[in-house]
């Protein structure tokens, strides 16, 4: 655990030393989140939040590298780190172009495939499946599975990114919630292929910490798609060497569910942006819109339309994935009868505060919605 949370406080470092110099940059290279009809926040905003991101997973990965505990994860020769940075530099560098010049959404689409297509054919891909016991994937099926995760993933998380702190504090809960299992696997159980899980969702904890004092409301500075595309691939490739990778099978014990946390779990912590996700869809594709025409319709907009401040939409927001997310690794460590009595108990709390909004407490001019470039 130790070495984890050395990696886990160095990437938190670095982020939150770096995201003033990224700040800097945005302004100087003219990387501006705009007042647009659409949005609420009533100044121009910089961007490139992300590039602080990837300075606190590179500090932390160095670290780590230097560290007995991680020596699964580097000591091979297809390193499962060489595939993650090289997807990650395609993210980040399609995500300032984005971010300074403004890309349309298929090149975008485009941009994503190549680099989850990248880091599938070094290594990172989903092996097989619990499916009729353990489903092995050819090639092909593997890499194709792999990039739709990869884009499902991005993709949310640019959605969800529409208010100060609500997609870093939605990932970093979700991200603990993986580090919480995958731990239990490498560790208690001894599963080396759930380091990387373990080492990446350590560092998605750390980035997103490091970012958030910067982010929250009033935020001097947006993550911005560099940032946004960036936190949903490190998180899917978290998902892909969690429950893609390790034989769900082999897995022994009553509580641990090996046919069905594997699978789960991905879900649970990504069940408010794959539903925003869905819903989006949905909602455009009925009005004969594109899926990714963004609009003002999100869970996020919902909820600041029930009269709940931009702060309380976000704690609650919070609140909701840590319940789903805390009840689905409860399932390892508890009966499940009492992790599914955890999440009634905090879902009907979450609902009873979701419907009585503080009408004495109006969100002050700025207090609104930004709607991510996908979103």
């Amino acid at each position: 655990m130790r070495e984890y949370l050395l990696c886990l406080v160095a990437a938190a470092a670095v982020t939150y030393l770096v995201t003033p110099l990224a700040r800097a940059l945005a302004l100087r290279w003219g990387a501006m989140a705009e007042v647009r009809d659409r949005d609420v926040h009533d100044e121009p905003t910089p961007r490139l939040g992300g590039l602080a991101m990837l300075a606190g997973l590179c500090a932390g990965l160095l670290l780590a590298s230097k560290l007995p505990q991680m020596g699964s994860v580097f000591d091979v020769v297809d390193s499962p780190t060489l595939a993650l940075l090289s997807g990650a530099a395609i993210i980040v560098v399609l995500g300032m172009i984005d971010d300074r010049w403004g890309l349309a959404a298929p090149t975008k689409l485009a941009g994503q495939v190549l680099a989850a297509a990248v880091m599938a054919l070094q290594g990172i891909s989903i092996v097989w499946l619990p499916v009729g016991g353990t489903l092995v994937l050819d090639p092909v099926t593997s890499v194709l599975l792999t990039v739709l995760v990869v884009l499902v993933c991005i993709n949310a998380i640019n959605m969800v990114d529409g208010l100060d702190g609500l997609a870093a504090g939605i990932v970093a809960v979700a991200a603990l919630a993986f580090f919480a299992y995958s731990y239990l696997l490498s560790v208690e159980i001894g599963f080396e292929r759930a380091t990387m899980a373990t080492l990446v969702s350590a560092l998605l904890v750390g980035m997103c910490v490091g970012f958030l004092p910067y982010n929250v409301f009033r935020a001097r500075i947006f993550m911005g798609d560099t940032g946004s595309m960036l936190l949903g691939f490190l998180l899917a490739a978290s998902i892909i060497t969690l429950s893609g990778q390790i034989d769900p099978a082999a897995i022994e014990g009553g509580t641990l569910l090996p046919a069905l946390l594997p699978i789960l779990l991905p879900l649970a912590v990504l069940v408010l942006p794959l539903l925003d996700l869905g819903l989006a869809v949905l909602r455009r594709t009925r009005k004969g819109r594109s899926p990714f025409a963004p609009d003002k319709q999100h869970l996020h907009h919902r909820l600041l339309e029930m009269g709940h401040s931009q702060r309380r939409t976000v704690a609650l927001m919070y609140a909701w994935t840590a319940v789903v997310a805390g009840a689905a690794v409860a399932m390892a460590f508890i009966a499940v009868a009492y992790a599914l009595l955890l999440l009634i108990a905090g879902s009907l709390a979450v609902v009873f505060a979701a419907l009585r909004p503080d009408s004495s407490r109006a969100a002050s001019p700025g207090e609104g919605a930004r709607t991510g470039t996908l979103g």
